[in-house]
């Protein structure tokens, strides 16, 4: 457990008691079948309750007292925390449940208002957090601000992410327009990239401000510092429902007449996320077991029962797991207390709860099983969810997008189709009565002999395309070469193919890995993605290059990766650099300058022999395939390489002269301005070797 933060600074702030809300409820549809039968803030993420992170990030900024606002299953959320350490002597704050049968987290935040519990400014935060940022200095900032005006009501705290973090909700992007200098957010706009890719920015707003600036880029952390005067806003505004396209819009609509700001704290280091979505499941999982949002990982064992140690390729175990000799546990797994796994059986990239038996040759790949799940011998589970105390039954295949809801139980020889919501219980009454009635079992859906039925979503409900992979539809976006589905594909060959035809992308060269294993292309798929993740949040953060090739070769050795997937993270995390540079208003030729000049040590580490040369430029190139600008800023990048002496005339006419590099038209037309610097400086090299020659016959 956290130790308890001791607060610093002035006197009278010493005095305060920092108080915190933490929203419990989700209020919405997402996680069903789930949420059905559990709220979501005790859903499990690497077998601990999602509010276990909250709380403990809670005690790691010194919070004193607790108010968790509940109102679906709020009976289990107060019975969890009665036995939790949390409500024990030692905890480091107190905890008390506010009970509520509104139905919007404004109706709830109007009763918080009305029962009078906050004594000054607070902490409002989601019960589905994952963070370990810092946060004194944005405390300070908003009590200074506080100081100056009491105009100054909120500051909603930001993380600084890159326009296409994991975490993030791709289908709706959330755009902040901040004064630049006062940190205040001047205008607050969700849009769905598809269908309405402009902002709505108020003529006034441009007027009235020198520089804004449009923030894309941000993770909305789902936490703010609330004043006595922000709760005063909700009870004043009976229609409001939502925090952020209600509340802060509202606010920022009447500027004019009552003259109240909202700001925000952003914040460039350490890890938030909300668990908001699948998506944001499936990627929140794979940072905690990655250790990205360390302390938040399992060897940590924050909870006291907890025994779970850390071994190699991150696979993580508590005592009592019982494996067969010829079971084989892959990256990135974490297997809770007195789980079995049988004979010949295949673990990769899945967290399995305590409890649990998997029988013989099983195959479960991505995959999240919790407490107390069966799974029969010769059954295949691809990137889905079974629950706790669900069983499924032999030669069953559960495909991509499926949730096995809790106590569900499959029939042998079932196949679970991509996208199911199999479940026992369905909603009596709408969603402002929280109780649920046990349905009737579909045997088409889970076979002869098994429990559950097929659950449909309402239209007012979560979209399921939005929710899960949708397998072989068309809604994946691809963007910086990322599949940001929900869920991982699981059986992807590459980062970059978004199809399977050997078109545009193809020519990523997954042909270099062609002869390789699934399993061996999707550990490259996983270290490229978390390695040219963490690459360009250190160029786009300006660190010491020194620093990013610390962490860059701790992932290497953890994965041990190879060379060459070294050279392509490192290549396509400076195009994505340069790419956002682009996007910042900077030309090509500024924006390759900017990234590459100051950076030169971690091309120069990787890129020494020609054919090394050669193979940057053929990821360069590549990538370069589905970028603005993507011809010029090949050409200007191949100019300061050759300038810099980091490529030389060998290494361009070696990459030039790849039949890979023409492999798709998309690969010739993007390469061709870039001829000249290829032909001047094979020429001088040409010229090089003569002269060596020369010197030679004279002596």
């Amino acid at each position: 457990m956290a130790p308890k933060a001791r607060k610093t600074g002035e006197p009278l702030e010493a005095e305060e008691t920092l108080q915190a809300v933490i929203i419990a409820d989700s209020y919405e549809d997402r996680f069903l079948p789930f949420t059905l039968e559990r709220p979501r803030c005790l859903l499990t993420l690497a077998n601990m309750p999602l509010i276990e992170y909250t709380c403990e990030w809670l005690a790691s900024v010194g919070v004193e007292e607790v108010f968790v606002c509940s109102g679906n299953h709020t009976d289990q959320v107060e019975t969890y925390l009665n036995n939790s350490r949390w409500t024990k002597d030692t905890s480091p704050f107190s905890v008390e449940v506010v009970r509520s049968t509104e139905p919007s987290v404004g109706d709830a935040m109007r009763d918080l208002d009305q029962k009078g519990l906050m004594k000054g400014d607070f902490i409002c935060i989601y019960g589905d957090v994952i963070a370990n940022i810092p946060f004194d200095a944005a405390l300070k900032a908003h009590r200074a601000r506080r100081e100056k005006s009491k105009n100054a009501i909120m500051t909603m705290v930001l993380r600084e992410a890159g326009d296409y973090h994991r975490t993030k909700d791709q289908h709706h992007r959330r755009c902040f327009v901040i004064d630049p200098e006062t940190d205040r957010c001047i205008h607050y706009e969700q849009v769905r990239p598809r269908t309405s890719p402009r902002l709505n920015i108020p003529e006034e707003v441009l007027k009235d401000h020198v520089e804004i600036d449009m923030r894309e880029d941000l993770i909305d952390c789902g936490i703010d510092i609330y004043t006595l005067d922000a709760l005063a806003q909700w009870s004043d505004s009976f229609d409001w429902k939502l925090p952020r396209q209600d509340f802060v819009h509202g606010v920022l609509q009447d500027f004019e007449t009552f003259g109240r700001t909202i700001h925000t704290h952003i914040i460039s280091e350490g890890y938030a996320a909300r668990v908001n979505t699948l998506r944001a499941f499936d990627a929140a999982t794979q940072d905690v077991v990655s250790r990205w949002a360390f302390p938040y990982c399992p060897d940590t064992n924050i909870l006291g029962d907890q025994s779970y140690q850390l071994q190699k390729g991150n696979v993580y175990k508590e005592d009592g797991v019982v494996l067969a000799r010829s079971s084989t546990v892959s990256h990135g797994s974490v297997l809770g207390k007195a789980t079995s796994i049988g004979e010949g059986s295949v673990i990769t990239n899945s967290v399995i709860g305590r409890r649990c038996v998997i029988g013989r040759r099983v195959e479960i790949e991505n995959a999240y099983i919790w407490d107390d799940a069966r799974v029969g011998d010769d059954t295949v589970i691809e990137t889905a969810v079974i629950a706790n105390e669900a069983s499924v039954g032999k030669k069953c295949h559960v495909k991509r997008g499926a949730l096995v809801s809790y106590g569900v139980r499959i029939a042998n020889g079932v196949t679970v189709e991509e996208n199911t919501r199999i479940t026992r219980f369905k909603r009596k009454r709408g969603y402002d009565n929280d109780e649920v009635c046990q349905g009737v079992t579909d045997s088409k859906v889970v076979g002869e002999g098994g429990e559950g039925f097929r659950l449909e979503l309402d239209e007012d409900e979560e979209d399921m395309h939005e929710a899960m992979l949708a397998g072989t539809q068309e809604m994946n976006i691809t963007t910086d070469g990322d599949d940001i589905s929900d869920f991982e594909s699981g059986d992807e060959e590459d980062e970059y193919a978004h199809s399977r035809e050997p078109t545009s992308r193809s020519g990523s060269f997954t042909s270099i890995a062609s002869d390789e294993s699934g399993e061996t292309k999707r550990d490259h798929a996983k270290f490229h993605r978390e390695a040219s993740d963490s690459i360009f949040d250190g160029l786009q953060r300006e660190q010491d290059p020194d620093h990013i090739q610390l962490e860059l070769q701790a992932q290497r050795l953890t994965e041990n990766a190879e060379d060459n997937q070294i050279r392509r993270a490192v290549a396509v995390a400076f195009s994505r650099r340069i790419a956002n540079l682009i996007e910042g208003g900077r030309t090509a030729k500024e924006a390759v300058a900017t990234a590459i000049l100051p950076n030169q040590r971690l091309i120069k580490a990787c890129v020494k022999e020609a054919s090394e040369q050669a193979e940057f430029l053929l990821f360069l190139q590549t990538d370069s395939v589905h970028r603005a600008q993507g011809s010029k800023v090949l050409l200007h990048v191949a100019f300061v390489l050759a300038g810099e002496d980091m490529v030389d005339g060998d290494g361009l006419e070696m990459w030039w002269e790849d039949p890979r590099s023409v492999a798709t038209e998309e690969l010739k037309k993007v390469r061709a301005e870039t001829k000249p610097v290829v032909d001047q400086m094979a020429g001088e090299s040409e010229d090089d070797d003569e002269d060596e020659e020369e010197d030679d016959d004279d002596e």
